[in-house]
Formats: C-alpha cells, structure tokens, sequence
C-alpha cells in the first residue's frame, strides 16, 4: 500500500465525492417529466439511467474547439438521456424536456457538498497540499464548482471532454499530473468509484483512495479505503 507521507499534490473526483445532486437524479428527471405525462415511477427511472451510464461511450471527443466540445458534450448527455426514456417510455416533447433538465443540472444550487467536503479541502489547504480535479463530468463543472465556493481550492480541474481521455484510461491522470508538474508517485487521487478512481489512479502510478461513504465494499488490499473525507487528514 503507498505510503502518503511525501504526497504532493491530492486530486479528487467531483460529483458524488465532493458534491452531489439534491435529491436524486431519478427524482429530477421524473419531476421534470411529469408536465409531459410520464408516469413512469421514480426507482424504474433511476435504474434506468444506471444503465444507459453505464452503456453510454466514455466522454472523449475528437474536437479540439471549446465550443464544439461543449456542443458534444450536450449530444453525450441528450444520448444518454434518451436511452433511459427508450427504455421507460418516450414521449412528445421530449426535445424540451431534454433542454429543462440540462439546464437543471448546470446551476450550482441543484447541487449540495458533503459535509466533510469543506473542512477537509481547508485542512488540506493548511497543510499546504496542492488540490486539482480529476473528473469525468463536463464543462458544467467550472459554474458548478464556483457557485459551491470551493473553486478557490483547486490550482487544476482535468475535465474528460477537455484532456481527451475519461477515467479510467492513465492519460487523464498523466495531463492532471502534467498540469502540477508532479511525478505520479507524489501524488494521490480519492474518488467514489473504486474502478475508474482508486485503482485507476493505482494502475497510473498515483496513491488510490476509495471513498466508500455506504459501505459497500469489502477492504482492498490495492487502495486505501475511507468513509468520510475527514480522514484524508489523518493519512500517513
């Protein structure tokens, strides 16, 4: 197990590590479908997101220009979207409902931090250990992350859509690396998927850690397991 006593530079996943949607995703969409009389109910939407996520390609793009990468950015999530109501029922409108919920999903007060996520982002800060973002989200982010008050934190943000590599490929981790000018043994990664996080940061040469708030994994001998991110502070 890596040793983080010489831990330059820590970087994080965003959604559902530092912050996550009120509510749930099933119950926005389906608040937002109701109006178009979707009747499907909220646990049969939530499942099927889950899926069309997961069967969704990663979000890298062969564009280069901002602005096209955030118009592929919009198709990705209008893909993925249209999959979950393929699977539940599509219905007229669906266009504008599309543009209701991606909007949504862009202001920052759709979202709240956990708890722990600010004491440790100051504890860390204090330390005087460099933060950045390793995420898979989309441009949405930036707005997100400032609304949130926890920008200031972070000298990076690696953003899939812009490094032309998604987690849990090692060229996103080499960019965010690149960006701190670190060497991967001196650098830590703590994320809420053990896959495309801690051992994908593992697999790239960085320290893993597995943020497992539900306790739903067994201990892993590969990566450092915690439940809060208040413990980020103890590590040694």
């Amino acid at each position: 197990m890596k040793s983080f006593s010489g831990t330059r530079v820590m970087f994080f996943d965003a959604a559902d590590t530092l912050f996550h949607v009120k509510g749930s995703v099933g119950e926005v969409y389906l608040s937002h479908a109701r109006k178009y009389g979707v009747t499907a109910g909220r646990e049969v939407i939530q499942q099927a997101f889950a899926k069309a996520f997961a069967d969704a390609p990663p979000p890298v793009f062969a564009a280069s220009d901002p602005q096209e990468i955030k118009s592929c950015e919009r198709m990705w999530w209008f893909d993925v979207v249209h999959n979950v109501f393929y699977r539940v029922g599509m219905f007229e409108g669906f266009d504008e409902y599309f543009d209701d919920v991606f909007a949504y999903f862009s202001r920052p007060e759709s979202w709240e931090l956990y708890p722990d996520a600010m004491p440790a982002l100051r504890a860390l800060e204090a330390r005087g250990i460099e933060l950045g973002i390793i995420s898979n989200f989309d441009s949405r982010l930036y707005e997100i992350l400032v609304g949130l008050g926890i920008d200031r934190f972070f000298e990076s943000v690696t953003i899939s859509s812009f490094a032309g590599a998604a987690k849990p490929s090692s060229k996103i981790f080499q960019r965010a690396l690149h960006k701190h000018g670190v060497e991967a043994s001196g650098a830590v990664h703590v994320g809420n998927s053990l896959r495309e996080d801690a051992q994908a940061a593992v697999a790239a040469g960085l320290g893993g850690v597995f943020l497992d708030r539900e306790r739903n994994v067994e201990h892993r001998p590969d990566v450092v397991t915690i439940r809060s991110l208040s413990e980020l502070v103890t590590l040694r």
